[in-house]
């Protein structure tokens, strides 16, 4: 079913794209580790005063004052997301995803990923009006850390369960980003949201004239990140937006792709800076005086449990009927039991889970940093860890090596 890579522009590019993330996967653990050292040792002090530092930037009337932490969730994660806008303009126009048959398998594996963890941790807390804002934190999928761990695996990998798993991560981040926009506003200011109104239309024209020039996008894009940030939508869906207009392909030069060039550009950025910053600002918890009260709360319990069985019991639950019902079939070089490791390891959930964590409680005026980062560390520590067992004892026999 599976083309091999050399005589694919579509499964080249995969390659380069999981050779680079996977190393960013690793740069990740590694600035998550430093995160706990700092936070559970003499330099925690300092730590948290970095977090708490305060930026602010002001033009006339125009004012954002916000610590250095939401400057990083706010502002250098739309980076993040505007690179995830690219990527799926390009697989649904040109790459894996514009193959309908490509799509059914990932599709309905990711909503099994998102729906029964999301059902789970909303069983265990449902008692708790508060605690019930974190129902979509189980739901993500971190694809660097999982593609981290894969690399792990070697040569004996499947490019079938790479593309599998790219494909169901992709479809994970789209579910996250309706999930953002439609749950986790408040405070509309229709003011600010015309701004962003004005700006889609004048995206549109610079598209449709072919402008190749990245400066007036950015320029526009800036306009609109600010007002989307004032609007009480989650500014970093702006990046998403901004992503939608950029070219695909120049008119003057078929050879030429300008999203595929900023793409390539910016995969180096989002992977070694981008990512393993905010890894690092949002990773480090104070385990010192940690009683096994707080592991048992409902909160990091329900993330924990979310991630780790929701993905197996949802992924694989929902492959499994997709494919006895022939609505699709299993891939070329994948058995069922790669197809379960890889379930596994969809429960790391990491850098998108405590993206959506931050937005969670945020509003609530309780504390609960520490129950939903500790339910998910326990979560992709666990998935991590069974889904690499899992593949390294199914895929010798099923790639061979």
């Amino acid at each position: 079913m599976q083309t091999p890579v050399s005589q694919s522009p579509q499964l080249s590019s995969i390659a380069s794209f999981l050779k680079l993330e996977s190393t960013g996967g690793i740069i990740l653990i590694a600035t998550s580790l430093l995160a706990m050292i700092c936070a559970n040792s003499f330099l925690a002090p300092w730590y948290q005063l970095l977090l708490d530092t305060p930026v602010e930037i002001r033009i006339g009337a125009l004012e954002i004052a916000k610590p250095l932490l939401l400057w990083i969730n706010d502002g250098l994660m739309a980076i993040f997301f505007f690179l995830i806008g690219l990527e799926l303009k390009r697989e649904l126009l040109e790459g894996e995803l514009s193959d309908p048959r490509n799509i059914i398998l990932p599709g309905v594996g990711a909503v099994g990923g998102m729906l029964v963890p999301a059902l789970i941790y909303i069983l265990l807390n449902k008692g708790d009006a508060t605690a019930l804002q974190g129902w979509a934190i189980p739901a993500a999928t971190d694809i660097a850390f999982a593609l981290g761990i894969l690399a792990l695996l070697g040569p004996r990998v499947p490019t079938s369960l790479k593309v599998f798993l790219t494909s169901l991560a992709i479809f994970d981040d789209i579910g996250a980003i309706v999930i953002i926009a439609a749950f986790y506003t408040d405070g509309i200011s229709v003011s600010a949201l015309f701004i962003v109104a004005i700006c889609l239309p004048l995206l549109f024209i610079l598209n449709r004239r072919n402008v190749l020039s990245f400066s007036p996008y950015v320029l526009i894009g800036i306009v609109m990140w600010v007002a989307m940030l004032k609007s009480g939508v989650h500014a970093t869906l702006a990046g998403v937006l901004l992503a939608v207009f950029i070219p695909i392909r120049s008119k003057k030069n078929a050879d030429f792709s300008p999203l595929k060039k900023l793409e390539h550009d910016l995969h180096g950025v989002v992977a070694f800076f981008v990512l393993p910053v905010f890894a690092f600002v949002n990773a480090g918890i104070d385990i010192r005086d940690m009683s096994m009260e707080q592991v048992v709360h409902g909160v990091p319990m329900g993330i924990a449990l979310g991630l780790f069985a929701g993905k197996q019991i949802g992924i694989f639950g929902l492959c499994w009927l997709a494919i006895k019902t022939k609505l699709t079939k299993l891939p070329s070089g994948m058995t069922w039991s790669s197809l379960y490791g890889t379930a596994a390891l969809c429960g790391v959930g990491f850098t998108m889970s405590l993206f959506i964590g931050s937005l969670a409680f945020e509003e609530t005026g309780v504390n609960l940093l520490f129950d939903e980062r500790m339910g998910i560390i326990i979560g992709s520590i666990a998935s991590g860890i069974v889904g690499y067992v899992l593949l390294r004892a199914a895929l010798p026999a099923a790639h061979g090596k």
